[in-house]
């Protein structure tokens, strides 16, 4: 028979104490003097009394725990964002809810209503790709509850997102691409219905009209970026006229196109170079190591969880939108090294 647990009676009738000292000792009320405290807190112990954390803040409506959606959780840019959220959550005292959407938007939506019902605090998001209608992010908000929107910003009135300028690095990896001497640059691109894949797209477009290059239509490869998408893309540019390099909007496209354009003896990068975007693991450890976009992930994810404390604790309606933007960093490695 499983053993009940012991609740603040039990202490209380040990130790003949009143039963709202006892409950103003484990709270570590400055109404309770230090040796009655001290003999409470060890009853309690020798007991094995467990606080029902979550009762206690139910009761104030606040529970300090806040939901994390992420596409993918085993996508190292996400990971390392987690890791900078639960570093800044735990000193201050927050747990973490961590769910992935697996880039599905119903999925999105169920796990919104299940967060809710658990009576989170907030949500920090990375939005999935077939996000395209955001009303659910607009019900949760109207419920008076705030959200923040990492990697992949939402545009939603009274807004808060956390990026990188996605423009900018992808401007600086096509123009890598042009300065070792490319021109017939091919764009591995995400879905343009999300805003993260409209700027990569932008920024490789414009990096080759600064260098007089035309845009060609079929030099743009939209897919969702996924290993399978890396091979088929790698199968139409091998169908184009000529192709001398590659600028992916992930890595995991470009090294799984690297890998079948080997497989058919294509010499990287002296056939044709490539560069990655996210600094996966894995970029440097393969043969040829990818050249690739460094995001400061980690520093993503504490400024979010900051963002949305201060939300939280302030209790701060929105009223404009905000933009943290941080700067990456282009990591050359052997993959555009002719």
């Amino acid at each position: 028979m499983e053993k009940s647990k012991a609740t603040i009676h039990d202490i209380s009738e040990a130790l003949g104490i009143d039963s709202s000292t006892v409950s103003r000792a484990l709270n570590d009320s400055s109404r309770v003097k230090g040796k009655t405290k001290k003999k409470i807190i060890n009853k309690a112990r020798e007991l094995g009394y467990q606080r029902n954390s979550l009762a206690s803040k139910l009761r104030t409506n606040k529970t300090n725990t806040i939901g994390v959606i992420v596409p993918r959780i085993s996508r190292h840019f996400f990971s390392s964002v987690i890791a900078g959220i639960e570093e800044v959550a735990f000193n201050s005292n927050y747990d973490i809810i961590i769910c992935q959407s697996l880039e599905s938007v119903e999925r999105e939506k169920k796990l919104i209503e299940t967060l809710l019902s658990n009576r989170v605090d907030g949500i920090l998001i990375s939005i999935s790709m077939e996000s395209t209608n955001y009303d659910h992010f607009e019900a949760y908000k109207r419920q008076g509850y705030p959200i923040i929107f990492f990697d992949r910003p939402c545009n939603i009135l009274e807004n808060t997102n956390v990026i990188i300028n996605d423009f900018q690095a992808s401007f600086e990896a096509t123009e890598h691409l042009i300065d070792i001497g490319c021109k017939d640059i091919v764009h591995f691109s995400g879905p343009q219905t999300l805003e993260l894949y409209k700027k990569r797209r932008n920024g490789y477009m414009a990096a080759l009209e600064k260098h007089g290059i035309l845009v060609r239509k079929e030099y743009i490869i939209e897919s969702h970026l996924m290993q399978e998408d890396g091979i088929e893309s790698a199968k139409k540019i091998l169908n184009l006229p000529k192709v001398d390099s590659v600028f992916s909007a992930n890595d995991t496209a470009a090294i799984s196109a690297m890998q079948y354009l080997k497989k058919k003896h294509i010499n990287i990068p002296k056939d044709i170079a490539f560069v990655g975007f996210s600094n996966e693991p894995i970029s440097v450890v393969i043969t040829p190591s990818l050249t690739t976009i460094e995001q400061p992930d980690f520093k993503m994810g504490k400024e979010a969880f900051k963002l949305l404390f201060e939300q939280i604790e302030n209790k701060t309606s929105q009223k404009e939108n905000k933009t943290k933007i941080f700067s990456s960093k282009l990591i050359i490695r052997s993959s555009t090294k002719r």
